[in-house]
């Protein structure tokens, strides 16, 4: 992890050049709210160690997740992945997705949903990679169901992305995983 933590410092934000990704997640994660989404995946269980395949180690491809409990009124949906373990390094953030969607298959990204420009340098899922000698990391997939709509385009740096999202999350969700190199 401290290669891509290295990176992601190198650029993308702190100091003067605008907001840092971790400090936003970590406000956007403390953000309360009325009501709740249970998140799941068929491919791990809340607290579970995340297989392989879904890390550096392996496809790095997104696992499978679930999602119930979107408000009726939702404008749409977001979703943060991150490494609390790690200063909340972000490794994924997702947005635009349709409210009435339940979830994401391994690997995918609904039509219409747009993705943050990531610690990689890509709009695109960043698995679990944490330092072999370290010990497991926890990492968070948090679903959103936001108030309003999301004006960031695909591509749009992290940190801007995650400060235009706080404030309008009226419910959300939480599964965590492990992993250990």
């Amino acid at each position: 992890m401290s290669g891509a933590v290295s990176l992601f410092a190198a650029c993308g934000g702190g100091g003067d050049s605008g907001p840092s990704a971790s400090d936003e997640a970590v406000k956007l994660a403390d953000q309360s709210t009325d009501a709740l989404i249970t998140v799941s995946s068929s491919a791990f269980g809340d607290g579970e160690p995340i297989p392989v395949e879904y890390s550096c180690d392996g496809d790095d491809v997104s696992p499978p997740l679930a999602w119930e409990g979107v408000p009726d009124d939702a404008a749409e949906v977001a979703l943060v992945m991150d490494d609390p373990d790690a200063d909340t390094f972000v490794h994924w953030v997702v947005w635009g997705i349709d409210p009435a969607t339940t979830g994401l298959e391994q690997g995918a990204v609904p039509d219409g949903a747009r993705q943050a420009k990531g610690p990689g340098g890509d709009a695109a899922y960043f698995g679990s990679c944490p330092d072999a000698e370290e010990d497991p990391h926890t990492y968070r997939f948090t679903v959103y169901a936001l108030d309003e709509k999301t004006s960031a385009e695909d591509g749009a740096d992290v940190a801007d992305v995650l400060v235009e999202l706080q404030g309008t999350a009226a419910a959300k969700g939480t599964l965590t995983g492990t992993f250990d190199r």
